[in-house]
């Protein structure tokens, strides 16, 4: 189970400053085409939940990826800032954005059919399939 801490820190150029009061310490790996195009690679994620709070809101867009989400950028260095998923206002941000990262854990990989064959992460892991995930979302909102 993942520990629930406070996390701090900023985009690239320090444009947007964000403090997320109740994120996890564990961190997930989207594989899904989605956050690959997205980020360039995997997805390493950290459940912010939904106290999340910025400093130079101005500095951020946002892009409609889906029907239930957006995901943020800065608009001055192109930090991606975020992915929210729209009905519970829930962030997932970039593990990497936020300053107390030796806390971390990666403990879960999701869209594992997803992942191309030219990575791979020697932490054991738990391991999903977008069914998976999709599963456990409806189920968790019954």
């Amino acid at each position: 189970m993942a520990d629930v801490i406070e996390g701090t820190g900023s985009c690239l150029c320090g444009a947007v400053g964000i403090v997320a009061k109740t994120m996890a310490n564990s961190v997930g790996v989207c594989h899904c085409s989605y956050c690959r195009k997205w980020t360039g690679g995997p997805f390493l994620a950290v459940d912010c939940g939904t106290d999340v709070t910025f400093e130079g809101e101005e500095n951020i867009t946002t892009f409609d990826s889906s029907e239930w989400a957006e995901r943020g950028f800065c608009k001055k260095c192109g930090s991606h800032l975020f992915y929210r998923l729209k009905e519970t206002n829930q962030y997932i941000m970039p593990a990497g954005l936020f300053d107390n990262d030796e806390v971390f854990v990666l403990d879960h990989q999701i869209f594992i059919e997803e992942k191309p064959s030219y990575y791979s992460f020697a932490n054991e892991t738990t391991n999903m399939t977008g069914e998976e995930v999709f599963a456990q979302f409806s189920s968790s909102s019954e």
